[in-house]
């Protein structure tokens, strides 16, 4: 315990900002811009607005902080957008960090026309590079921004293209044999429900290393079986995993653990499911998707995103100093 108060009285005098916003669109050379949410550290008074199918209480173009933040962007899972993980985004913006969320052309709730498909893990971390170009060249507040501390969130399909866009090398073959011996895997039907799924000639390794990020936090990732045996050899960066006890739809997600070449950061939830990491649902988007609105019975969502936040944050504190 007296190792911890040090620590512990640091993050009590840590001041809580409001939080800035703005919607953005980030260049993709070739393909369309990218849609970008941006949350911000300010001092400017805030308001209730509502974003898609959630409220929030943001200060909508204000000013950022002055100083220099670290930058965390943020990934999502197979159909879903920017604003799947809102709530945990303001808690880091409130926290201090600038942060960036993309939303995923051609794999979010609008578009799913190459989920499921190697393109998708290689288009995914192109993107985020695109987005760091984005924050800190052209966004009106990159000047607030530290280069050198940069970090990546991403869940389910986020988490995949976390450790690729570290390093790791994603070998899509190994996918494409899992699915032919395990036909009711959730995302092996996910994937015969599209117009065509990956072959093995199209399967080769994804390998997309961003070396601008210096830290990772994984929630539930997706593909944990294309990083075996030594796919994820190369990912030297600090890493958070989280995987849910009761997640049916990325089980295998603790394997990543035994994967990385240093231990990670690990958290196994006791009774969380797959979408147990993403915020609480409005009703709009309990009518919407109910899917990723259940949790086993028992399971406090919005108690266990306040923990899982603050470890974030610490996670994110500590290595990207």
């Amino acid at each position: 315990m007296k190792r911890l108060l040090p620590f512990l009285l640091l993050l009590a005098c840590q001041p809580a900002w409001a939080v800035g916003f703005q919607a953005a669109k980030a260049p993709d050379p070739g393909n369309a811009d990218l849609e970008v949410v941006i949350w911000y550290p300010s001092a400017a008074k805030t308001a209730t607005k509502t974003v898609g199918p959630f409220d929030m209480e943001v200060a909508e173009g204000a000013a950022p902080q002055p100083g220099k933040h670290a930058l965390i962007v943020m990934s999502h899972g197979t159909g879903g957008m920017a604003l799947n993980s809102f709530d945990t985004a303001m808690a880091f913006a409130k926290a201090g960090f600038v942060v960036a969320s993309v939303t995923h052309t051609g794999d979010n709730y609008r578009d799913q026309s190459v989920a499921f498909t190697r393109a998708n893990f290689v288009n995914r971390p192109e993107q985020i590079s695109r987005v760091i170009d984005y924050m800190l060249t052209r966004w009106s507040g990159h000047e607030t921004i530290d280069p050198k501390r940069i970090g990546l969130f991403g869940h389910s399909a986020g988490g995949a293209t976390a450790l690729i866009a570290a390093g790791g090398i994603a070998d899509m073959t190994r996918v494409v044999a899992f699915c032919q011996g395990n036909p009711a895997d959730w995302g092996c039907a996910k994937a015969r429900q599209r117009p065509s799924v990956p072959d093995p000639a199209v399967a080769t390794p994804v390998v997309a290393p961003e070396p601008r990020i210096r830290a990772i936090v994984i929630a539930a990732p997706a593909l944990a079986i294309a990083f075996a045996p030594d796919g994820l050899a190369r990912v030297n960066v600090p890493v958070q995993l989280w995987a849910g006890a009761k997640d049916a739809i990325v089980p295998d997600a603790p394997l990543v653990r035994t994967l990385l070449p240093k231990q990670p950061d690990y958290h196994l939830v006791p009774n969380a499911g797959h979408f147990a990491f993403i915020a609480p649902c409005s009703d709009m988007l309990l009518k919407a998707a109910p899917e990723i609105c259940e949790d086993p019975k028992g399971f406090d969502r919005k108690r266990f995103l306040a923990g899982f936040q603050r470890s974030a944050i610490a996670f994110f504190r500590a290595r990207l100093k």
